[in-house]
């Protein structure tokens, strides 16, 4: 058995035993090892010592269950603390905050179970942190968890560092050079990017473990949140992220640098396809007519590098400036991906407000995209095709990630939403 699957057993092991006592020397039998290498191979997979990995998931799932409307002393004495002092005091240790507070900021999700086999998890505490920012002298600055706006979800790859940095973490190197590479790029060209800050050694970033670490500045400006994009004039809004996304690919076209090849007509006929069809139960007739025109309309596509997850929380607005973070994902494919994921972006996080109001900002994406990069007549047919390649690659992975449930309800309806009025996204 592998490392990683054996560390997996333990995490499955786990999660089904929080409210019993459970140690370390129990789990390392099971697994058929020494206790000391049992501890490393178990902080290697997951970032976390072991009895430090148990005490954060019985947290977790304490604070869920008062959100489920659990007693406090209730929901303690179910996850092994003999008082709720005691939860209290572990649960602000652990996460810098107490559970109203935690509450409150909607961060109380439901604990999901951690795949080894099927995503990237590596857990970086704040003494770890610190740790790793010796490497630019900054050890002892303030270190704060990172939530997205909207839906209270934590950062699982980057932290805040004081009040002018952003340290940020991976073990797929690829995704790293990758980023750094493309925002050196878009730098040199006057764009607003998040290049990394050199180690006092000169580096870029620096390796410990399994894990890769760098560090960049946290950019002037805002962000743009696709949950209040209606709040102020919808269709300006809109016009500025096709706008944006358009001068960005103008940046990008220019670019030289290696990135991979994506083949999106590939992923949705092998992979994302027979999986929505599945999940949403679409019938073999409609499968065959998206296919025919999206098979012949494909090789047409203009391509280039794009940015691949340009959602309008990755756009920076500083007065008469502005920029993107986050190349980590970027690939040349087509051109197009990127103002239709943009647009399905602020329909995901709004799905079931503003729908018909959401036709209008679609259209006003592409037209501001298309004022700056001129689409084709091949890319005008093919966009409600893209608009569904990408829901479609959504729903199959989501489908199979189980911490991203509620996502994946949201991409099922909001995909069957985009069928019935896909003759509508063909008007633009």
């Amino acid at each position: 058995m592998n490392h990683r699957a054996m560390i997996q057993k333990s995490l499955d092991y786990i999660e089904d035993n929080l409210r019993t006592e459970i140690s370390a020397v129990e789990l390392a039998e099971m697994a058929h090892i020494s206790l000391f290498h049992y501890y490393r191979l178990f902080q290697q997979a997951t970032g976390l010592p072991v009895m430090q990995y148990i005490l954060r998931r019985r947290l977790l799932h304490g604070v869920y269950a008062i959100k489920q409307g659990s007693s406090k002393i209730d929901a303690a004495l179910l996850y092994g603390f003999d008082t709720y002092a005691g939860f209290y005091k572990a649960f602000c240790r652990e996460f810098g905050s107490t559970p109203s507070e935690f509450l409150k900021s909607c961060r109380a999700k439901r604990p999901y179970r951690i795949d080894l086999t099927k995503e990237e998890h590596m857990t970086v505490t704040h003494k770890k942190a610190a740790q790793i920012l010796k490497h630019w002298n900054m050890e002892g600055e303030t270190i704060t968890d990172i939530y997205y706006d909207g839906t209270g979800n934590k950062n699982d790859s980057a932290c805040y560092v004081g009040e002018e940095f952003v340290l940020k973490y991976t073990a797929n190197l690829g995704k790293l050079k990758n980023h750094i590479e493309v925002s050196k790029a878009i730098e040199s060209i006057g764009l607003l990017s998040a290049v990394p800050v050199l180690t006092v050694d000169g580096h870029e970033y620096i390796q410990d473990g399994e894990l890769y670490f760098y560090l960049t500045t946290r950019l002037d400006g805002q962000q743009m949140v696709s949950g209040s994009f209606y709040d102020g004039d919808a269709i300006c809004n809109a016009r500025f992220v096709g706008e944006t996304i358009g001068q960005l690919h103008l940046a990008l076209s220019k670019i030289e640098d290696h990135v991979s090849e994506a083949d999106l007509l590939a992923t949705v006929r092998d992979w994302a396809l027979p999986g929505a069809k599945q999940a949403l139960g679409l019938t073999d007739a409609f499968c065959k007519e998206y296919l025919d025109t999206f098979v012949a309309l494909y090789p047409k596509l203009p391509r280039q590098i794009i940015h691949r997850d340009p959602n309008p929380g990755n756009i920076i607005c500083d007065q008469d400036q502005w920029g993107f973070i986050d190349f980590e994902l970027a690939e040349r494919n087509v051109r197009i991906y990127d103002p239709c994921y943009g647009a399905t972006a602020v329909l995901s996080e709004s799905f079931g407000k503003d729908n018909d109001l959401w036709l209008e900002v679609y259209r006003d994406i592409i037209c501001g995209y298309d004022s700056v990069v001129h689409l084709t007549d091949e890319e005008r047919m093919a966009i409600p095709y893209v608009i569904l390649a990408n829901q479609f690659v959504c729903v199959a992975w989501f489908a199979e990630q189980e911490k991203f449930a509620e996502l994946f309800e949201t991409n099922k309806q909001m995909t069957r939403w985009l069928i019935v009025k896909f003759e509508e996204l063909k008007d633009i």
